[in-house]
Parts: C-alpha cells; structure tokens; sequence
C-alpha cells in the first residue's frame, strides 16, 4: 500500500478544502510545480492531483499548471481528476503524461461512458466514487444522486480499471479518520484495488487501513494531514512498507 500526496488546484493554487465546499479552501501553496517537487523529493510512489476548478466548470481550467507538474515528476505516476467528461480531454491528458485519469461525475451520469474508456484504455482509468452517507456525489460534490456507491462498485466489477478512489466527503480535510469499513466494502463489492481519501490524520488511520486491507487496498491519499504535519510522507510510507513488506 502506498501514501500518496495530493496536489488540489484553485485558481493555479495548491489547496485543501474541507468536505469539498469551494468558499472553505486553505491556501498551502502558490507554486504548484513546486510542491510537486517537494513530495517528489519526500520519495512519494505516486501523486494525486485534483482540477477543482475543472470539477465545478465540468471541463480542465487548469492544464498548464497540471503539465509543469507531470513535467517535474518524472518517472513518479501522476493521476488527474477534476472535470474529465470528453475522450478527446482523456486523450490529451494521457499523451501528456499522464498515467491515470480519474472519472467521476460522467461515470455516474453516463455509465456507458465509463465503460468505453476502461476498454479502450485498459489500466489507464480509475473510477472517481465520492459518497456521502453512502451516496454518491457528483458535480464538484455539489450535488448527491440517489445511486449508492456501493451499487456502481458493483456494477463495474467487469471493466479493466485501474482501480477505484473512494472518498468519504464528510471526512475530506477535516482530519477525523479513515471511513475504514465503507472503503472496504466498496473494494469487496467491485474487486477492484481501491485507493482510500478523506479524514487520514495520522499513523493510526494507515494502522486501520493497513489491518484491514487483505491486499484490496492499493493506496490512501492524504492532503491536509500532510500539508499541516500531523502526518510525514517518508514516515508514512516507511510505516506502511514496515507493516506490510512494502
């Protein structure tokens, strides 16, 4: 399992928010670029970057500053989420450098969507699945569709994903924990290798997941935890590796 840094861009800024709502953001950084080199430095496996500018227009408002990042990670995998809804986004975004794009709202609008994507680029997409209270979110959060996360889980076991992130939206960036049994089910429910988001705080939350991971869980993204120190990116990992033969 590894730990994995976000980057969320605003405006050509790095932030977090808390439980996703735009007019509650810190500002961590001016130089997204920059940041990236520090988590590359910090010896992160792979890097998680959120257009939430494209997440709320429904198209990427960010894509230079997302380059520069790729550009400064090298060989370290990058995946992007944030307002991917057209193949021609997905194509470009992949061409640039992008190792994995992550779809979210258009996945849950337009199923058939989804599935076209994972077959033609196998290995290459990830299933955004954001939930509160079981259901899933889309729109920049902004809207909660009746559909539970755990039946779209299901419904994509068949199709050659990446693997899906699941977020518990009452926990982003509020630094309360792990929604461990949700993430778990839901990499039960698809079979697929799920990376965890939202609310890791600190060892005990990569304890927990680590403990109950059974192999399904590929990674967790941390954001405010690390931006705000409660948690280390090497620690971290090395703690992970320790538990786990990493």
């Amino acid at each position: 399992m590894i730990l994995i840094p976000a980057i969320d861009l605003k405006e050509g800024r790095c932030v977090r928010l808390r439980q996703g709502r735009m007019d509650d953001a810190t500002i961590f950084g001016d130089d997204p670029a920059d940041m990236a080199a520090h988590w590359r430095d910090q010896g992160a496996r792979r890097l998680h970057v959120v257009d939430l500018d494209g997440a709320f227009a429904g198209e990427p408002k960010n894509r230079a500053v997302i380059e520069s990042i790729v550009a400064v990670m090298g060989d370290v995998p990058v995946q992007i989420g944030g307002g991917i809804r057209e193949v021609s986004v997905v194509r470009s975004y992949l061409e640039a450098g992008i190792s994995q794009v992550i779809i979210g709202t258009k996945a849950i609008q337009e199923p058939q969507f989804l599935a076209d994507l994972a077959r033609d680029y196998p290995g290459q997409v990830i299933l955004g699945l954001d939930a509160r209270d079981g259901r899933v979110a889309t729109d920049g959060w902004d809207e909660t569709a009746t559909i539970k996360a755990l039946d779209v889980a299901r419904d994509v076991a068949a199709l050659p994903l990446f693997g899906i992130v699941y977020t518990d939206i009452e926990r982003d960036g509020m630094l309360t924990g792990v929604n461990v049994p949700s993430t778990l089910a839901v990499a039960e429910a698809s079979g697929k290798p799920v990376i965890a988001s939202g609310g890791v705080t600190d060892l005990k939350d990569l304890d927990a997941l680590a403990a109950a991971s059974n192999g399904q869980l590929f990674g967790v993204i941390s954001g405010r935890a690390l931006y705000e120190q409660t948690l280390d990116l090497a620690a971290g990992q090395a703690h992970l590796d320790a538990l786990l033969g990493g």
